[in-house]
């Protein structure tokens, strides 16, 4: 006798102490286009959204009706299940020019078995998008589907990492907005600044950010 399969519900709430919730889709595109919609809609009562990986949490004002916002959630969720992110205008597409002289550029052609160039030519052709903030400030996990661009982290990290490293690991790219130790495949660098306390929104990256990324060689 088989065993039954019980189906996963499409997004679980859950709370996360008084005034938050989080949010858990259960589908990775779900997520995308929920969070791209809360950064034009957001509901009334709710004060901040932290995405993540694979859940956002929304945290709610001090006299906001928790249950309401809840209620609310799920409606924006049924208006963008299935449909798949929001592209942004040109416009809004943030450009990082990079040199592609990183240290790991070569052994990550070889892991993808395809030249430097054709690494080059799939970096710089995807439109990335912003999935979250982590590890430092400023550090933005770039993700976009199709790149074909999913290698492992190192095996072992390094102590320090330059500021401005270009890097792949897990299906992100990202940029290092500071000296730091990290086990990313280190492919390029930018003189770009990611984190810059002296402008008005530190992070030049925030969640829903599309990214492209160009090869000042090529130039």
């Amino acid at each position: 006798m088989s065993a039954l399969t019980v189906p996963t519900a499409p997004l679980r709430i859950l709370p996360a102490g008084d005034r938050s919730l989080l949010v858990a889709p259960d589908r990775h595109a779900d997520l995308v286009a929920f969070i791209d919609l809360l950064r034009r809609e957001l509901p009334v009562g709710v004060d901040d959204v932290l995405p993540a990986a694979q859940t956002v949490l929304v945290t709610t004002g001090e006299t906001a009706d928790v249950r309401a916002v809840e209620e609310r959630l799920r409606q924006l969720f049924r208006s963008v299940q299935g449909a798949g992110a929001v592209e942004a205008e040109p416009e809004a597409v943030c450009v990082i020019p990079v040199r592609y002289d990183g240290p790991d550029l070569e052994s990550v052609a070889a892991l993808l078995a395809i030249s430097v160039a054709e690494l080059i030519a799939a970096h710089t052709r995807a439109v990335w998008r912003c999935s979250f903030i982590g590890f430092a400030p400023g550090f933005g996990y770039l993700e976009s589907s199709g790149s074909g661009l999913a290698v492992p982290r190192r095996t072992e990290s390094r102590t320090a990492v330059p500021a401005g490293s270009v890097a792949l690991a897990d299906g992100y790219s990202a940029v290092y907005p500071r000296r730091s130790p990290g086990g990313w495949q280190l492919i390029g660098t930018t003189d770009l600044r990611m984190w810059d306390l002296d402008r008005a929104e530190p992070s030049l990256l925030r969640p829903g950010t599309r990214v492209r990324f160009i090869d000042e060689g090529a130039q």
